[in-house]
């Protein structure tokens, strides 16, 4: 992974390219450079073929089972 990737956390703001979902996955193509962005469904559904076009894939999917804080009264 690249520093730039490395230093960079999916927010809300970034959405799923096959269904508008949050995006926990982001591919940079080795080929052309572009950037794509999947949930952890569509990531895993296109993982065996991309991730061998791909020169980074960045998965914070494992931010899916993390427990939300709860707010202190």
């Amino acid at each position: 992974m690249t520093s730039a990737l490395a230093d960079r956390t999916l927010t809300a703001v970034d959405r799923c390219d096959r269904c508008g979902a949050q995006a926990y996955v982001l591919v940079v193509l080795e080929a052309s450079g572009g950037e794509l962005m999947f949930c952890g469904h569509h990531a895993r559904a296109v993982e065996t073929t991309l991730r061998p076009l791909a020169s980074e894939w960045h998965d914070e999917t494992d931010r899916l089972s993390e427990k939300a804080a709860l707010p202190e009264d």
